[in-house]
Formats: structure tokens, C-alpha cells, sequence
């Protein structure tokens, strides 16, 4: 009997300033399906403040397009450059902001759990991840830009997230 269950779309987001990538992944019947990846790079000469005005703007229109169920964004990973995570965490804001004034629930996502779900191993480098996520989808090629496939392995963790969750709420 064919299932009546809607499919779910995930909001995949890898936040930046210079480059913010962004990947749709819809579920139907459990199965997770890349829908479309890219970047939102606004020109690297604007101030920060356009720049992030040019995120929020053109992350509305994705939601606006995709009409996601969830947005899962990846949390910065703080390394020894501190300057780097606070420009990333001003990203995270503007993609939060754009899902919650959509009416879209936000998760987050450490890249070690992102890489230890997509690649089977948290200390994969992107390259590894990337491959991994075109042979999960199913992609005849894997996303060129590596800011977009990390938004869809962001999305993919999600959806495996809620798989998981939807299979325990069922055995309980």
C-alpha cells in the first residue's frame, strides 16, 4: 500500500559570511533525496552587515521556495582562530533569523556528528564527506562547491536525526 505521508524537506544551511552554502533534502517513505544545493556569496568588498543582508534575503527566498520542515544548521567549529567562529556565528544569526521569521524550526549540528553521520567517521575531511554524501543520495556527480555538499551532509544528518527519532517514538 503506497504511503500518504507528505515528504519532509530539511534545510541543510553551512553558515559564512564570504560563503554560506545551503542544500534541500526532502524524505519520502524514509528515504532522504537531494533537491538542490548552492552558495549565497555576497561580494567579498561589501561591509559585513550587506553581506549578511544579502544572506538573510536570498536564505528567505529558499525557505520561501522549498518551504522546508526543519532548517538543521552546522555549529561553528572554534579553532584557533577566534575572529573566524564570531564571523561564522553572525552567519548562524542571519539563517536562524530567516527560519524562525518563516515559521521553521532550527537544529544544530556539530561537524564532528554531521561527518560521523554522513561519512561514518567524525574526523572525515570534506572531500571524504562529499563523496559519501553523493553515494548516499544517489548523485550522479557530487556538488561542485564544497560549501553546498557540506549544507546537504548538514541536511542528511538531519534527516537521519528524525529518522531515528520517528523509529523510537513508533516502538514506544
Amino acid at each position: 500500500m503506497p504511503s500518504t505521508e507528505a515528504a519532509a524537506v530539511i534545510l541543510g544551511i553551512d553558515p559564512g559570511t564570504r560563503v554560506t552554502g545551503w542544500g534541500a533534502v526532502s524524505i519520502a517513505e524514509g528515504e532522504p533525496r537531494a533537491l538542490a544545493c548552492d552558495v549565497i556569496a555576497p561580494n567579498a568588498k561589501w561591509p559585513v552587515e550587506r553581506r549578511l543582508e544579502r544572506i538573510f534575503l536570498d536564505l528567505r527566498d529558499v525557505i520561501a521556495r522549498f518551504a522546508p520542515t526543519a532548517v538543521a544548521i552546522e555549529e561553528p567549529f572554534v579553532g584557533a582562530n577566534v575572529r573566524s567562529a564570531m564571523a561564522i556565528g553572525e552567519a548562524r544569526t542571519t539563517a536562524m533569523l530567516a527560519a524562525t521569521l518563516a515559521g521553521v524550526p532550527v537544529h544544530h549540528y556539530a561537524p564532528a556528528r554531521i561527518k560521523q553521520v554522513v561519512a561514518g567517521y567524525g574526523q572525515g575531511d570534506k572531500l571524504q564527506v562529499r563523496e559519501m554524501l553523493r553515494l548516499q543520495l544517489g548523485l550522479a556527480e557530487a556538488p561542485k562547491d564544497l560549501n553546498a555538499s557540506d549544507a546537504l551532509a548538514v541536511a542528511l544528518c538531519h534527516a537521519v536525526h528524525h529518522r531515528a527519532e520517528a523509529l523510537l517514538a513508533a516502538g514506544s
